[in-house]
């Protein structure tokens, strides 16, 4: 059940005149989270139209995407492939939360090369895909593309046009792409990327019609799915003071971002935020994994 807007109260934003409130579509749907449930609507409708009978797609060892896409493939009576980043993965994929997952709905795995999957945009490698797979209805590493942009651009709605600003993770650019598409002319779409580089900004142009929008780089923690002890901490004490989870890869740095330049004053006194929850819970456990290995502190589920 999808949870209403769900304002945030801590003594920063009280003390600096400032209203955040979270837009819940964490809850949309308790597999296909946030926007992964968005991308994959209008993705899964095409797909039916062209009479394609199984889906193709990429991604990592903890990749939402590639979670939700298995939940929704079986939903929608389509088989599901899931082309993996990782070749190390192939013995020790019943170890993964995310993979097993998948598996449980139906994925069926082809485990790649880091080199390998670098390739996986140029025809060569496509063709190698419909060699071993037959048909298959193509979706994009992350989900982006147009008709998944379409499908962002649903979040927002008439109740969220009394915002200033709309707040959104990056990774792939088709979420904050849908945001600043459907964002009225008076709001600003702040995208937080999970990735190093400006190249983001290109894959969000590609897709986004009008100039609301600003870049923030300064919160990636290092790049993707990179976190530290400052990240874990501040992930666990908002969960403790709100009771909202956030995810470590990407809710979890926007939240961090948006809090500091609250702090630095980039939002004036009596200014309203929109953040979007996007999911990506189902990789907490996942990434607890990790930590575990690093021995440094876990995430709370």
């Amino acid at each position: 059940m999808l949870i209403p807007n769900q304002k945030v109260h801590l003594p920063l934003l009280e003390e600096k005149g400032i209203t955040l409130c979270l837009k819940r579509e964490d809850t949309i749907h308790p597999f296909i989270s946030g926007n992964k449930y968005r991308k994959l609507k209008y993705n899964l409708l095409e797909a039916k139209r062209q009479e394609h009978t199984a889906l193709l797609t990429f991604g990592g060892a903890f990749s939402n995407h590639i979670a939700a896409t298995a939940f929704a493939g079986k939903e929608a009576g389509l088989k599901t492939i899931g082309i993996i980043r990782g070749e190390e993965l192939k013995d020790s994929w019943t170890e993964n939360p995310t993979l097993k997952l998948a598996k449980e709905h139906g994925m069926e795995f082809h485990f790649v090369s880091r080199s390998d999957y670098r390739e996986k945009d140029t025809s060569t490698f496509y063709e190698r895909l419909k060699s071993l797979f037959g048909d298959f209805y193509l979706l994009p590493e992350g989900g982006t593309n147009a008709l998944a942009a379409k499908g962002c651009e649903e979040i927002l709605t008439e109740a969220d046009m009394e915002f200033d600003f709309v707040c959104s993770c990056v990774g792939t650019g088709g979420t904050v792409a849908g945001l600043i598409n459907s964002a009225k002319p008076h709001q600003t779409v702040l995208g937080f990327p999970a990735l190093k580089g400006d190249f983001l900004k290109q894959d969000i142009l590609k897709f986004a019609r009008n100039e609301n929008w600003e870049f923030i780089p300064d919160y990636h923690f290092g790049g993707y799915a990179k976190v530290d002890e400052r990240l874990i901490d501040f992930i666990n004490i908002f969960k403790k003071e709100t009771q909202i989870p956030l995810d470590p890869i990407y809710t979890g740095k926007m939240l961090f971002g948006i809090l500091d330049m609250v702090k630095q004053g980039f939002f004036k006194p009596g200014a309203s935020i929109l953040a979007i929850h996007s999911g990506g819970l189902q990789g907490i456990k996942g990434m607890n994994l990790v930590l575990k290995k690093k021995n440094l502190p876990l995430l709370d589920i």
